[in-house]
């Protein structure tokens, strides 16, 4: 049974500086994406990066190109060629990676100096790609053929559908000699079954509890400030980014603005009754709340003062079911079941996955499908990404958080490595099962500061939803 109870949500605070990611890390992940070649029969790996599609390259370097893009190859022989433009000369990876760096000013912003610069067709023939070879190209996403390839069969991956710039793409093709020797190869960092970014180090999780934080922290802050009067563009300055790179943009909306939950902050005030939503992303986490500028039902228009506490509260079940379901060696589609089963169809429907992957991109990858097979494995970064949509008046709720996934071995491995993180983690565990009502299996670990905590009506942040028996 889901209840609204007076709820105390504890200070649990959060580390005094960001976790360092050691340059043995970048080794160890540049060694076993070096590996991939050969189990891929690929010659040379090329990452391609800009300023919101970095994860791949920022996951292998600790580099995430400003203001330009950038490219990285790798072959099977371990050389490793990093191509930027003007501004990232300045701006390069730990030298002790030994990476070489050659500038191609095509990477860097319009009108700037490109005088220094050698053609592509000399810089990829040097590092040993021409006809014959087989180059993997990992951009952004992979994609499925009867969407991009004209005549395609209906099912299966598209490899030769690509999302690097054409003019990269042509070069490559001319000197490769076809078509099917450069293909795509983001599923290598992205996969569901064996991607790298898909199991993540103890020193990448201690990174990632202190971006979920930060993020929580900073909604926590507009929460806490929200009223009658309040404006959009005012509440977005508590959200305090500590210098970690955003994840997405800030987001804050009140009233019919919050229909557009993805619309960043305007001069739009606050009104008594108003639905609204707000979410604040960094590099390794995100975290959203929506609900109503309210004190309770009275609060609200004479539709939804009925419906609202009844879609809140389904949601919530749904939420706390999906927790319930999460474990290493669970299958995505019994929690994606689970999830389903609590969620009341008079009520709401599920806007995308009930929940997905996390990195340092905000999005990795959702396993969570209906009939799904794939298994949550340990070291695992999950969002509890649940976005209910109405099938009454338009209303909204949301308790967005991220978790880790951990086996025993795991476990052991972080409370040593970083016991302050562990008594936070620990702390807010006890929280979820004792004060929300919340069933956690021993693999699942909170990392942000909100966990599973979510108050419908803004005004009274107070009282929050638990599950009774």
């Amino acid at each position: 049974m889901i209840c609204l109870e007076k709820v105390y949500l504890p200070a649990f605070g959060r580390a005094a500086h960001c976790p360092a990611l050691p340059v043995e890390v970048f080794r160890r992940r540049l060694d076993a994406a070096t590996a991939r070649l050969d189990a891929s029969a690929f010659d040379v790996l090329a990452v391609y990066a800009d300023r919101e599609h970095c994860a791949n390259m920022a996951y292998l370097t600790g580099f995430d190109p400003r203001f330009e893009e950038a490219l990285l190859l790798l072959d099977r022989h371990g050389n490793r060629l990093l191509m930027v433009g003007n501004e990232n000369m300045g701006y390069l990876p730990d030298a002790d990676l030994g990476f070489r760096v050659e500038l191609f000013q095509e990477f860097s912003l319009l009108g700037q100096s490109r005088e220094q610069s050698r053609p592509l067709r000399d810089v990829f023939g040097e590092f040993g790609i021409g006809s014959g070879a087989r180059v993997g190209c990992a951009g952004w996403k992979s994609y499925q053929s009867r969407f991009v390839l004209p005549g395609a069969v209906p099912a299966g991956d598209a490899p030769t559908a690509l999302d690097l710039p054409a003019y990269i793409v042509d070069v490559l093709r001319e000197l490769c000699g076809d078509v099917s020797r450069v293909t795509n190869a983001a599923g290598m960092f992205t996969n569901l079954d064996d991607g790298l970014r898909v199991v993540n180090e103890p020193e990448q999780i201690a990174r990632f509890e202190f971006a979920a934080s930060v993020a929580s922290d900073g909604v926590l802050e507009v929460l806490r400030h929200i009223r009658p009067g309040a404006a959009e563009d005012e509440l977005e300055r508590l959200m305090d980014g500590r210098g970690l790179p955003l994840s997405c943009h800030r987001m804050i909306g009140f009233g019919e603005k919050a229909q557009r939950g993805l619309a960043s902050p305007s001069e739009r005030r606050a009104s008594l009754g108003d639905q609204f939503t707000t979410a604040f992303g960094v590099a390794g986490s995100l975290c959203a709340r929506a609900g109503c500028v309210a004190s309770g039902p009275d609060d609200l228009s004479d539709e939804l003062r009925d419906f609202y506490p009844r879609f809140a509260a389904n949601y919530f079940s749904v939420v706390a079911a999906w927790y319930g379901a999460l474990r290493v060696g669970a299958t995505a589609g019994d929690v994606f079941q689970a999830a389903e089963s609590r969620r009341n169809p008079r009520l709401l429907d599920f806007a995308l996955n009930p929940g997905h992957y996390l990195h340092l991109d905000e999005w990795l990858n959702s396993p969570f499908t209906t009939g799904s097979r794939s298994v949550l494995k340990s070291g695992s970064a999950v969002q509890a990404d649940i976005i209910p949509v109405s099938r009454g008046p338009f209303c909204c709720s949301n308790v967005e958080d991220g978790v880790v996934l951990a086996d025993e071995s795991l476990r052991e491995r972080l409370s040593r490595a970083y016991p302050d993180a562990w008594e936070r983690i620990s702390h807010r565990r006890s929280f979820m099962q004792e004060a929300l009502g919340i069933r956690l299996d021993a693999s699942v670990l909170p990392l942000g500061n909100t966990p599973g905590w979510l108050p419908p009506y803004v005004l009274s942040l107070e009282q929050a939803f638990v599950e009774r028996p």
